[in-house]
Parts: structure tokens; sequence; C-alpha cells
């Protein structure tokens, strides 16, 4: 099917206007997901009310995103919901993986009887992710405490004279287009660090995403990051800490080679449907990572979460000789992927253009730093 670019006045509305478009069924899966990225980004309680109205969507890719919105968002509101997601064994089960990824990146006391229920599930993708996800919780709950200490000790210590700030501006478009606003550049660097921080942006990363494992020690050599990340026995919280610290890392083409090699050799679902979201950020066109990318996404015996983050990451890294391959898949008979690949050929058109600024909104004021961060 075409896929369209929205209409230039959806650059300029409000969020009633962008919750009618996010629903609005007779809009290509395109549209309603640029309404999705601008209610992310502007954040605040009538934006998250109207992307908690589409975990009921037909669409299991649609629901698979608003899940992944609001475990970027850091929504501790969206929690109750979130957890009926996870607890539906008649979802889908990357729509449920979702819902347990972002109850991990959203880590509040609340979230943890649903995490721990869910490691003990049978569908593996669902159990693997609860695991993580509860591994990260408690991670981030000893850092807390670790960061009020410290936050302690320098209260009480003499000021220090101001140090340059630096916050995350690396991603593909569609995160630059679902970043807050601070996040990109829009406000004084001190200010966007401390937006960052609010929306639990990891500060050693460059990226503008809440990852679902902290990257490794910076102590760790970049040989051993390697041989752990293509270790099929190693544990997969380790698996991933390593992957994050090699995309920190760099460079791109070694990176993006290794990468490569996981997804093409390695038996885990999860582990290499993330394989190709990094892949989407780091955007290296390198051959032999986008060969990968593309069997993935030809390989109908594939997990559709798997299939879906491929075609993102093929639109992500856009080269445009790989846009006949996304129209090809979007006609798949798997909806996942075929919805998967016009959003990925909006994206693509998205990266070509350097349309990477968010939807203007019509707001009376600037919305404040913890409206943006919610």
């Amino acid at each position: 099917p075409p896929h369209h670019r929205p209409p230039p006045h959806t650059r300029n509305m409000g969020v009633d206007a962008l919750r009618i478009e996010l629903l609005d069924q007779a809009l290509t899966i395109p549209q309603r997901f640029r309404a999705l990225f601008a209610l992310r980004s502007v954040g605040g309680d009538a934006a998250v009310a109207a992307l908690l109205t589409g975990l009921e969507d037909p669409s299991a890719l649609f629901r698979h995103e608003v899940a992944f919105a609001l475990g970027q968002m850091q929504v501790r509101g969206a929690v109750a919901a979130l957890t009926r997601v996870l607890r539906d064994p008649a979802e889908h089960s990357m729509v449920r993986h979702e819902a347990a990824e972002a109850l991990g990146a959203i880590a509040s006391p609340e979230c943890l009887d649903a995490l721990e229920l869910a490691s003990r599930y049978t569908c593996q993708v669902v159990r693997e992710t609860a695991v993580l996800a509860l591994h990260r919780l408690r991670h981030a709950q000893g850092a807390a405490a670790v960061a009020a200490a410290t936050n302690a000790a320098a209260a009480a210590a003499p000021p220090a004279a101001d140090q340059p700030q630096s916050h995350s501006l690396l991603g593909s478009a569609k995160e630059r287009l679902s970043a807050p606003a601070t996040a990109t550049g829009d406000v004084p660097p001190a200010a966007a660090a401390a937006a960052a921080a609010a929306a639990g942006l990891d500060s050693d990363s460059p990226y503008l995403s809440v990852d679902p494992v902290p990257a490794a020690a910076a102590s760790i050599p970049t040989a051993e990051l390697r041989a752990t990340l293509l270790d099929e026995d190693a544990d997969m919280w380790e698996r991933y800490g390593a992957m994050f610290a090699l995309r920190n890392r760099g460079p791109g083409p070694e990176v993006a080679a290794v990468l490569g090699a996981v997804l093409s050799t390695s038996s885990s679902a999860l582990l290499k449907h993330e394989v190709c979201y990094v892949l989407g950020q780091i955007q290296e066109q390198g051959g032999g990572a986008r060969e990968a990318l593309t069997a993935t996404l030809k390989n109908p015996q594939e997990h559709p979460m798997v299939r879906h983050e491929a075609a993102e990451a093929i639109g992500s890294i856009a080269a445009t000789d790989t846009a006949p391959l996304l129209r090809r898949y979007a006609a798949d008979a798997d909806s996942i992927v075929a919805q998967s690949c016009e959003v990925a050929l909006d994206i693509m058109d998205m990266e070509v253009s350097n349309e990477f600024i968010p939807l203007a909104l019509e707001l009376p004021h600037p919305p404040p730093l913890a409206a943006i961060a919610v």
C-alpha cells in the first residue's frame, strides 16, 4: 500500500487535535505514528491520556508503539494499564513484551509485582523481557539510593563553579521527533540536562533513549565486550550491557559489523530485536549490517517483532536503494511487518529530507520541564 506524508497542517496542532489523529482509523499508519511521536514529545497529562487510549487500538504494532512511548516517557500513571496488557494472555507477545520493557523503564515500586509474575510466564520473549526489566528496576533503585546519598553530600559541600552540561542528541529521526524539546537543544544545555535526567536518560549515553539495560562499564576492553555480545551462553543482561557499551563507544562501522554478526547467528528473538533497534540508532550504511537486516526482514520464520525492528532500522539507515525492499514488504501477509514497512518508509523520508524537528503544538506557553519529562 502507498505511504503518505502527514499533511502540512499537522505541524501546528494542539493535543486534542493530535489525539483525534492518533485514533483516526481512516488515516495511514505513518500519519498516526506522527501524531504518536508528537504526543510523546510534548508530554503532560492530556498527551498521556491520549496515548493510554491508544492501547486499545486494533493494530498490534500501534499498541506496541504506545507501550514503548509510555515507557520512554516513564509515566508512572501508566503502570496499571501496562500491567493489564502484560497480564493479558490474548494480547500479542510483541505488545506484552513492550509492556514489560516499559514497566522496567518506569522502574517504580508498583511495577515489581507484575514483573515478578511475568518472569515466570511460559511465553519466552515476555518472560525474558520481564527478567531484564526486573533487573533494571532493582538496578535503578540502587542507583537512586546512591544518587540520593551523593546529592546529600554535595548539598553539604561548598558551592562549585558551574560546569558545562552535555545532553543526548543522537538517534533516528523517529527518536528525534519523539524526544522532549529540551533534549534536542531548544533550551540552554543545563536545563536540557536536567530534563534528560528527570526523564531517566542515561547521562553517559549520547542517545535519545531510555535503554532496557545500562551500558557496561567503560573500563571493560572493547574485545571483551564483543566476545560477551557474541556469546550465546552469556547472561542476557551482560549481552545487552555489552551491546549498549559498544554502541556508545563506536566506531560505527565496527559496531555495525559485530551487530550484523549477532543478527545472523543468534537464536534469541529478544536480543535480535534489540540489535535491530541499535542498528537503527547508529545508522551505519555499511553492507554487512544492511545485508543482515534485509535477510531478517525477508525471513517469514523470524519473530514479527524482530522483522518489525529490522524494517524500521532499514528506514532509519535511509539508504534509498532499500526503499523498493520496504515497499515490497509493505504488502507482507503479517500486518505487523507490513505496517512496520510503511512506517519505515516514512522514517526514511524524514531522514532524507532532514525533517527532524518535532511537530509544533498550539500551546499558550512553553510547557514546564516537569510536564515534558512526565
